[in-house]
C-alpha cells in the first residue's frame, strides 16, 4: 500500500499509564490540561462535564493512576462513603447528575474539604441541570472549577482508529476508516472492541483489514441499517 493511501496520524498521543493512548484534540485539550495541573488544583477539586464517549472515564483513570484516588459511581455511593476517605488523599465520583444520592455526595465533599482530599467529579451536564434539592450542595458544586469536554470530532476519531490499529502493527487505509466511522458508536470502548475483532478475524483468515472485512465485523456486532449499505459495496474480500 502506498503512503499516499494511508491516513496520517496527525494528533499527538499521551500514554495513559499503561491503559491506553489518549489522543489530544480540540475537544479535550482543556480537560487534559486541567488533569495535568493536579496536584496544584487551587480549590482541591475539579468537575469534568461532557457527553458519553467524550473521554471522561479515560481521564479519570489517568488521574486515578497518578493520584491513587478511590473511585465511586455516583449512583452507588455507599452511606458510609466518608469512611472511605480515611486512607486516601484523592477521590473520583463518576457520572454525577439527577438521581445522585445528594446527602452522601454532600457529606463526601464536606469531609474531603476538611481532610484535604482532592475530588474529581464527572457528569454529562452542569450541576444546575441535576435538580439538586439541597441548596448548600448545589452551591458547593457550582464553586467547583469545571471543564467542558466536547464529543470527539471526525478527525480525532479517525486518528484514534488509526492509532489502535497501528498499536497492532496494522496499516489501515483511509477508505476503511471512512467506512467504519459513521457506523460505529462514538466511544473509545466501541472502537477498541471493533479493532480487536477486526484484528482477530484478519489473523484467522490471513487477510488484510479491508472494507469488506470491516463490514462483516460491524454486522456481527449489530445489524447495519439498509441505508448504510450501498449496492456498490463488495460482499466479499
Amino acid at each position: 500500500m502506498s503512503a499516499a493511501r494511508q491516513l496520517p496520524l496527525a494528533f499527538p498521543f499521551r500514554a495513559a499509564l499503561g491503559r491506553e493512548d489518549f489522543l489530544v484534540g480540540a475537544a479535550n485539550v482543556a480537560a487534559v490540561s486541567a488533569i495535568d495541573g493536579w496536584p496544584e488544583w487551587p480549590d482541591g477539586g475539579l468537575l469534568l462535564i461532557g457527553p458519553t464517549g467524550s473521554g471522561k472515564s479515560h481521564l479519570v483513570e489517568v488521574w486515578r493512576r497518578r493520584s491513587g484516588a478511590r473511585r465511586f459511581a455516583a449512583d452507588a455511593l455507599p452511606e458510609n462513603v466518608v469512611d472511605g476517605l480515611d486512607d486516601v488523599s484523592a477521590v473520583a465520583v463518576e457520572d454525577c447528575g439527577a438521581g445522585v444520592d445528594e446527602r452522601a455526595l454532600f457529606h463526601l465533599l464536606n469531609a474531603a474539604e476538611r481532610r484535604g482530599v482532592d475530588v474529581l467529579l464527572t457528569a454529562r451536564s452542569a450541576p444546575g441541570f441535576w435538580r439538586v434539592t439541597i441548596p448548600d450542595l448545589l452551591s458547593r458544586l457550582r464553586r467547583l472549577p469545571a471543564v467542558v469536554m466536547q464529543a470527539p470530532d471526525e478527525d480525532l476519531l479517525a486518528a484514534l482508529i488509526v492509532k489502535l490499529f497501528a498499536d497492532r502493527q496494522i496499516a489501515i487505509e483511509r477508505g476503511v476508516v471512512d467506512y467504519v466511522l459513521p457506523r460505529l458508536e462514538r466511544s473509545f470502548e466501541a472502537m477498541q472492541s471493533f479493532v480487536d475483532q477486526a484484528d482477530r478475524l484478519a489473523m484467522a483468515e490471513g487477510k488484510p483489514v479491508t472494507r469488506a472485512l470491516a463490514a462483516r465485523v460491524l454486522a456481527a456486532c449489530r445489524p447495519l441499517p439498509v441505508a448504510e449499505t450501498s449496492p456498490g459495496e463488495p460482499a466479499t474480500d
